[in-house]
């Protein structure tokens, strides 16, 4: 029912920058909030930063200061650019989206991108 699409995943050296995007697309009636979270070999897949529709933003302390997300919201696009990237930011980095479906009773839907890897080589 809702399609997301990822874009800008790299292998960079530590230090440099990777903008990520993420566009949403189907039965959408109103978005929620878009994130990213991300997954690390071995780890749980965690928080990286969320943007309401208010534009209410949530950031993982780890990234706090050096990421940020960002919104489109006409386009269902959601954004994060990454500065001073650090071998730990290796991961493969999945978009979030949650919504209100455009069907009937407009129920709630939780929905994930296929997932981009991002690389820091030291």
């Amino acid at each position: 029912q809702v399609q997301l699409v990822e874009s800008g995943g790299g292998l960079v050296q530590a230090g440099e920058s990777l903008r990520l995007s993420c566009t949403a697309s189907g039965s959408i009636f109103s978005t929620i909030a878009m994130g990213w979270y991300r997954q690390a070999p071995g780890k749980n897949r965690e928080l990286v930063a969320t943007i309401t529709s208010s534009g209410d933003i949530v950031y993982a302390g780890s990234v706090s200061g050096r990421f940020t997300v960002s919104r489109d919201n006409g386009e269902n696009t959601v954004h994060l650019q990454m500065n001073s990237l650090k071998p730990e930011d290796t991961a493969v980095y999945y978009c979030n989206t949650k919504v209100r479906l455009a069907t009937a009773l407009r129920p709630l839907g939780d929905y994930w991108g296929q997932g981009t890897q991002v690389t820091v080589s030291s």
